[in-house]
């Protein structure tokens, strides 16, 4: 799994029947009694969340620079969120799998960043990349699209593989806006918290780097985008790759093309697309 609790019991059960226990047995006092029994209560929970932190397995450089996102209390019910739903449903990717994206890519390595929605929601497709799936697995036909346009910007042959590891290792942030899904449901882990996470990853790019190139396709990925800053980075917008709408503007946006002359403008190395 992608934390670890060091509390065995659920959390917020415990603070509930703390509470419950402590409004049964002051009852009948006075309400002065009562103001400072809840500001003690208030106390030991803020010194119980700290105590039974939830440690977040994920990349050390991107620990470092996120970890103090992971104290909040949107990422404390996230976590809790999480936690339940692999336990109780089908949810993909796998847990180990969930900040993937982060793995094959450290924050001091990131020179361009994809943005995607929601990770794959059919079984054995969806393993922390956006557009990627697994060595073997059949191509989704957003993939199939930016494959295709790619040959035809770069006059290049792309891999058989659907494996985008192979960018994420040059520099590729190939990030989710939602980080999970539970099986045949997408968008069922949409607003529980990952979209905050996930602004809070991109403003800290756009505002800590220079000269990175984010693609930007379909309207949700570029409101996601809409605050970088164009004169500090370059900024790739266009319809997304799916079929319902390649035909539209994506096929013939150049955008690989557009990259890599921007990176090599910028002296910086170009990546290879195939």
């Amino acid at each position: 799994m992608f934390l670890v609790c060091s509390h065995p019991l659920n959390v917020l059960a415990y603070y509930k029947f703390l509470y419950f226990i402590m409004i049964s047995f002051f009852e009948d006092h006075s309400s002065f009694k009562k103001k400072f029994i809840f500001k003690a209560f208030g106390i030991f929970v803020k010194l119980n969340r700290i105590r039974h932190k939830m440690e977040v397995r994920i990349e050390e450089s991107w620990k470092e620079k996120l970890n103090t996102e992971f104290d909040k209390d949107y990422f404390v019910k996230l976590t809790e969120f999480i936690k339940d739903e692999y336990s109780n449903h089908t949810v993909y990717p796998p847990g180990s799998l969930i900040f993937n994206a982060f793995e094959k890519c450290p924050y001091d390595a990131v020179k361009a960043v994809i943005i995607g929605q929601d990770p794959y929601h059919g079984p054995g497709q969806a393993h922390g990349l956006c557009f990627s799936v697994k060595d073997g697995v059949s191509h989704p036909p957003s993939l199939v699209n930016i494959f295709r346009e790619i040959r035809n910007d770069m006059k290049v042959k792309c891999y058989e593989s659907g494996n985008l590891e192979r960018w994420a290792r040059q520099g590729v942030l190939l990030l989710n806006a939602t980080l999970t899904v539970r099986a045949h449901a997408p968008g069922s882990h949409q607003n529980k918290g990952w979209e905050i996470f996930t602004d809070e990853v991109i403003r800290m790019i756009a505002e800590e780097k220079e000269n990175i190139v984010f693609f930007l396709w379909g309207s949700y990925a570029q409101k996601k985008g809409a605050h970088i800053d164009r004169d500090r980075h370059l900024v790739l917008e266009s319809v997304h790759p799916s079929p319902l709408s390649a035909n539209r503007g994506f096929f013939g946006n150049n955008h690989f093309s557009q990259c890599n002359e921007f990176l090599i403008f910028t002296e910086q190395e170009a990546i290879d697309w195939r």
